[in-house]
């Protein structure tokens, strides 16, 4: 029951953010960010967000400057969710290589 409800609010939160880099992101034009994966500890205080940059050479430093203003986007995100959530859990950002891994693969197996 406990893994139903940590997997609904998942859902949630990823929804949010992925509406929240939409917005954010149409004045950087070339640029698009999108949520992969979401985690949210047991206790609901900690969701770790796996985020997909296009094009992925700026994944680092978009994925940085989304962490610079990791306050901003929590607010943003509160403001979205306040009626299904009490807490506002921390977010932590990460990048999602899989499809560069996937890509690399690809290239080797086409040598």
């Amino acid at each position: 029951m406990q893994e139903t409800r940590l997997n609904r609010i998942a859902r949630l939160l990823q929804k949010e953010l992925s509406l929240i880099f939409q917005s954010q992101t149409r004045a950087m034009h070339g640029v698009m960010v999108s949520v992969t994966r979401c985690k949210v500890s047991p206790d609901l205080g900690i969701c770790t967000a796996y985020l997909s940059v296009f094009p992925s050479e700026r994944s680092q430093e978009i994925v940085e400057n989304i962490t610079k203003n990791e306050k901003t986007v929590r607010y943003e995100l509160g403001t979205r969710v306040r009626n299904q959530l009490r807490i506002i859990p921390e977010l932590r950002f990460f990048v999602d290589d899989s499809l560069d891994y996937i890509e690399r693969i690809d290239e080797l197996l086409k040598q």
